[in-house]
């Protein structure tokens, strides 16, 4: 039986072309952070200049729906180092392009790293320099980020109907922490929540949990910059041969420059490109029509 807001929820998405709605992953508290008190929260002012989401505690997707929808969806994993969301340049910029495509997005906030002050960017920043210290500090959340990475693909998939969705058509993208989280859902899923292809953005590979590629077919979409800051460009490369070495459709692309981090920002440079390039990979893969 539906439940009350699953209905009040579909009445909305069929109401309102282009609305955007906040679905909750989980009733109540989420499993593995009961005792967390903290309210997710929204930095602007910091060294990164842009805004990031920080301190969440309650994992939801946003659903960005196109007008004239073709039944591919994508669910897409902002990055932030598992501390904070970019949620505008690798999240909703992502979801609005895509929508201009007739392609069905969705928002992750996942559950990250507690952060003790107003600017979560300031606290992170010395942790860079240390990664193997960052992936101690990460190394709980990250679980709990993957599950609700696999609950996300779990919920779109069950109301793909409602939607008017493919079930068979459902992608999971993530940028940074967001590609860690993206490889960590597909070598992680089963049946129900194994999305159908995969988009990691300049990924960190080290935090991946799960090494089970899957039996079916998974097309991949891997982009990243020769200049990564973090020295992210041979991770990129490591998934692509483990990709192709399992006879999985795949597709890298390295950019001589863009550095770490360029999601949908435009520098008047080639990485400007990668979502275009993403673009003719979904056409190719029968996901545009």
């Amino acid at each position: 039986m539906k439940t009350l807001l699953s209905i009040l929820l579909t009445v909305g998405f069929i109401c309102n072309a282009n609305a955007q709605k906040v679905i909750s992953l989980y009733e109540g508290k989420a499993k593995g952070s009961e005792n967390w008190t903290w309210e997710e929260a929204v930095s602007e002012k910091n060294i990164f200049n842009t805004k990031v989401v920080y301190n969440v505690s309650s994992p939801t997707i946003t659903a960005y729906l196109p007008e004239n929808p073709n039944g591919t969806s994508v669910i897409i994993a902002p990055g932030g180092a598992f501390h904070t969301l970019s949620i505008d340049s690798e999240g909703i910029d992502v979801a609005k392009w895509l929508n201009a495509k007739g392609v069905t997005a969705f928002v992750l906030k996942y559950r990250v790293v507690h952060s003790l002050t107003d600017d979560p960017v300031k606290e992170l920043m010395p942790k860079m320099a240390n990664f193997k210290a960052l992936d101690e500090e990460n190394a709980t959340v990250v679980p709990l980020a993957t599950q609700d990475g696999l609950t996300a693909v779990k919920y779109v998939r069950e109301h793909a109907k409602e939607l008017n969705l493919d079930p068979k058509k459902i992608g999971f993208m993530g940028f940074s922490a967001g590609g860690t989280l993206t490889m960590s859902v597909v070598y992680s899923a089963d049946d129900n929540n194994r999305p159908n292809f995969v988009a990691p953005i300049y990924a960190y590979e080290n935090a991946i949990i799960g090494t089970n590629m899957p039996k079916e077919k998974t097309p991949i979409f891997i982009a990243v910059a020769g200049d990564d800051q973090l020295g992210l460009m041979p991770h990129s490369i490591n998934i692509y041969r483990k990709w192709f070495d399992a006879k999985q459709p795949a597709e890298l692309h390295i950019y001589e420059k863009g550095g770490h981090g360029f999601g949908m920002r435009k520098t008047g440079i080639s990485t400007d490109n990668w979502i275009d390039n993403f673009g003719n990979w979904l056409k190719m893969q029968g996901y545009l029509k």
